[in-house]
């Protein structure tokens, strides 16, 4: 069967009266239909009275990237630069459907602002620019690539840690811990990972590129990258969302099977 996968909105202004609309990327509709291999669900971003609706009907919880960052008043940190776009209702949205989703066990996969909301959501805090802090890499402009690779050319490598959470779902894979090639198209990154929060993958200049949920009850990873970019031609991505729907697919197996249970209990 496949798992219903709930995908958390932006709120972005369309057409000539700026009218506010939730919206996903197509990239992420996409990636769920293709090697997740489930049924995208978009949750609107309508703040937390949507979540204990909605949560208890998902499968998996697959957390975007967007343009926009995450309000820094939710990590104590200093105020954004004039400009920087912000979507206070994606933020009230996402931080209580992730603490939610990994309180139930739902399988969770994030994705750029994504690994950045589930850092900020279990405690930790954010780099605003990386580019402006000395000896770090400019991770918001690919290096060395002309315009139109520019979602899908390699960056940078990543460093990934040996028997971790990443490394499992790359098992049989030709990859070497000591060089993941990934593209990179962010300027806020993980500063202070939370508690929770296990890096598992590092750039050249240390910032944090990937990491698992500790004490997670399923599926719990996030990467800073875009692997739904080019998860057709590049076997990592793909088994990461092979990995996530493989996790949704059986917590969904499970909760019919309980819901059958449930409802022959009722009809006895």
């Amino acid at each position: 069967m496949r798992p219903l996968i709930g995908i958390p909105c932006c709120m972005k202004a369309f057409g000539a009266f700026a009218m506010p609309n939730h919206a996903v990327s197509d990239h992420y509709i996409k990636v769920v239909m293709g090697p997740v291999g489930g049924t995208p669900i978009l949750v609107p971003a309508a703040g937390d009275t949507v979540v204990q609706d909605i949560l208890p009907r998902l499968d998996g919880l697959l957390l975007t990237g967007s343009r926009s960052n995450v309000a820094p008043g939710l990590y104590a940190g200093p105020p954004h630069l004039e400009g920087t776009p912000e979507d206070p209702a994606r933020d009230s949205t996402t931080l209580p459907l992730i603490r939610a989703a990994l309180e139930a066990g739902l399988p969770l996969f994030a994705i750029c602002r994504g690994f950045q909301e589930l850092n900020v959501a279990l405690g930790g805090t954010l780099d605003q620019r990386v580019q402006d802090l000395p000896g770090r890499l400019d991770h918001s402009t690919p290096v060395d690539q002309v315009l139109p690779r520019v979602r899908t050319g390699k960056a940078h490598n990543v460093r990934v840690l040996e028997g971790g959470m990443l490394a499992r779902v790359w098992q049989g894979l030709d990859w070497s811990p000591e060089g993941v090639p990934v593209n990179s198209l962010h300027n806020q990154a993980v500063s202070r990972a939370a508690p929770r929060l296990l890096p598992e993958a590092w750039a050249p200049d240390g910032t944090i590129e990937g990491g698992r949920v500790e004490g997670a009850r399923g599926f719990a990873l996030g990467v800073q990258w875009h692997p739904e970019y080019d998860w057709a031609e590049d076997i990592l991505s793909r088994r990461l969302f092979e990995a996530f729907g493989t996790a949704a697919t059986r917590w969904a197996l499970e909760r019919v099977g309980n819901a059958a249970s449930a409802a022959a209990l009722a009809a006895e």
